[in-house]
């Protein structure tokens, strides 16, 4: 499957040339998970085409899961130890990822993994790749990935296909409104169903994700005040972390703080994530989800944030970008859909209605329909 050349070559340009910007003598490190070498090989030459020097990190997620199941504080720090100069020295990263179980990580230890995340993945990944590189991550098409997508294989390739190529530069200009908007307003409302809490954005950049970042993307993210937050929430988009599957998941919060937590029968695992470190229980993004290809939910976070008519609210780290000081080596983006099959919603920005069961209704913000974007 998914074997559309012309569609790959595309896409393999687009990461390179206008999500990355690669230009000539930068580095460029490949991270490469469970992908096809063919499309590896297409990445490599377009780097090679702008003169640049490619490097590559080709990983399986069966090896990472035998190497991270028995990992302590020590070997995490080895890690850390030979990866970190690496992408210190790099101008940008390419991560592609693919799975043929999204559940692979099931079985591994939840202490464990933290203990990794914390010594490995933050101070690598979340700090130094995505605060001093150009990076742009991709989630690949497999055949589990239709599945989880209730999809065929002949219907997510030409989907996946269409969403990852959209015109970005015209969602782009579309999205320079909303980060004026929201970088002009102080308090946020949100209501929908089991959901009404209120933050503070006041005085907060807003970045907008046009295909730098993420492919697919569409979104445009700030963070709140970090104890400004106030109410109760509850997700309406299932989520996958550490290989388990979060339905439900259910907040209320007090000056920021998540002073209570339910997910049914994975409340226990729920809570033990977010007692991670004393920022998990925070949060560190707001974002809205406008892509006009993406409706429902695909059980993928890279596709599932940027829903059109979503918005997603994160426990965990704040980017550079758009801090308000959280830390935490958990960042989970966790998503609420407000179209009407979802029970629809309003949000509010300083008092106005600014967006109601997932379509914008200010005139400043109507571009970014999805009428308006396809």
């Amino acid at each position: 499957m998914f074997t559309d050349c012309e569609s790959k070559q595309k896409l393999a340009y687009m990461l390179v040339n206008y999500s990355c910007g690669v230009k000539s003598g930068e580095k460029v490190l490949i991270e490469a998970t469970d992908i096809s070498t063919d499309f590896i090989e297409m990445l490599i030459e377009e780097i090679w085409k702008v003169g640049a020097y490619p490097f590559v990190w080709n990983r399986s997620i069966i090896l990472q899961k035998a190497l991270i199941k028995n990992a302590n504080k020590e070997y995490a720090e080895l890690n850390k130890k030979y990866d970190l100069p690496i992408m210190q020295d790099m101008d940008a990263v390419i991560i592609l990822k693919a799975c043929n179980n999204k559940f692979e990580f099931k079985d591994v230890d939840a202490s464990v993994k933290k203990i990794y995340d914390l010594h490995y993945t933050e101070p690598v990944e979340m700090k130094e790749r995505v605060n001093n590189t150009k990076w742009v991550l991709l989630a690949y098409p497999t055949s589990a990935f239709a599945q989880s997508a209730n999809m065929s294989t002949e219907e997510f390739a030409k989907f996946y296909y269409k969403v990852c190529t959209l015109d970005y530069a015209k969602m782009s200009k579309a999205m320079d409104k909303l980060v004026q908007y929201m970088e002009k307003t102080h308090k946020v409302r949100i209501v929908g169903v089991d959901t009404d809490l209120e933050f503070s954005i006041s005085g907060q950049k807003a970045i907008k994700c046009d295909g730098k970042m993420n492919i697919p993307d569409g979104e445009v993210y700030t963070s709140p005040l970090r104890t400004s937050v106030n109410g109760k929430i509850k997700y309406n988009i299932a989520s996958l972390y550490n290989g388990i599957k979060f339905e439900n998941v259910y907040f209320e919060i007090k000056n920021g703080k998540i002073v209570k937590a339910d997910a049914g029968a994975q409340t226990e695992e729920l809570n033990s994530i977010l007692n991670t470190d004393e920022g998990a229980r925070y949060f560190g993004e707001f974002a809205l989800g406008v892509n006009p290809y993406i409706t429902v939910p695909m059980l993928d976070i890279l596709f599932d944030e940027k829903i059109c008519g979503s918005f997603h609210l994160t426990p965990g780290s704040c980017y550079d970008d758009a801090s308000n000081g959280n830390n935490s080596a958990i960042h989970w983006d966790l998503v609420m859909s407000q179209n009407e099959n979802y029970g629809g919603g309003k949000i509010f920005f300083d008092d106005v209605l600014i967006r109601e069961n997932g379509k914008f209704v200010v005139d400043e913000l109507l571009d970014l329909n999805p009428e308006n974007l396809i």
